[in-house]
């Protein structure tokens, strides 16, 4: 594991912490629920139909550099062109006016389950309806692929709404579990100084 922040020379902090991990499905497109509230920011919705593991890697660490998403940080080219460059993965980019504003990746897996792998909103985007109504172009989309099941999991270190925002499109928690996780010590930053 990289610590984004370390600069050479510096040795990386790390922290043993308890995060709980939620998984929550949708059984049926039926449960789906859309947002009460309206997107403020109008959106256009593009997939990435380019294995392109540069724009992966920014939209990873652009939305989830403060969750502390650090488990493909150590990944290089290669097993991120590995992972992306295959039917079963499609990722999909929210912009508004030409500027990536969040994104989703999902995963067509065995027996008919499609997982949310990642979803988020751009720093600069959250506030405005956009998460809930991203989220529900999601399972729209995972639906779409033929799924029988729609998966997806969250943990303690995401957004404070995450859960209640996947509860409220309809999803159900079938399972929680706590790991024991090796983290930087600090909310990492796509670049220094990002979060000032």
């Amino acid at each position: 594991m990289v610590d984004a922040q370390t600069r050479p020379g510096m040795r990386s902090r790390k922290t043993m912490t308890d995060v709980t991990v939620t998984h929550l499905e949708m059984t049926a497109p039926e449960q789906l629920r859309g947002p009460q509230r309206e997107c403020a920011c109008d959106y256009a919705l593009l997939q990435a139909e380019i294995p392109c593991p540069e724009y992966n890697r920014f939209l990873y660490t652009s939305v989830g550099s403060q969750w502390m998403w650090h488990s493909r940080l150590t990944w290089d080219y290669a097993r991120w062109m590995a992972y992306l460059d295959r039917p079963e993965v499609e990722t999909w980019v929210a912009t508004v006016h030409g500027t990536p504003a969040g994104y989703f990746e999902l995963e067509r897996q065995d027996k008919g389950n499609v997982e949310l792998v990642y979803f988020g909103v751009m720093p600069r985007f959250t506030g405005q309806g956009l998460g809930g109504s991203l989220l529900t172009d999601a399972v729209n989309r995972a639906w779409s692929m033929g799924a029988k099941r729609v998966w997806v999991h969250t943990c303690s270190l995401d957004h404070p709404h995450a859960i209640d925002n996947y509860t409220a499109r309809g999803f159900t928690p079938f399972k929680v579990t706590v790991e024991h996780e090796e983290l930087p010590a600090q909310p990492l930053e796509p670049w220094p100084g990002a979060d000032r």
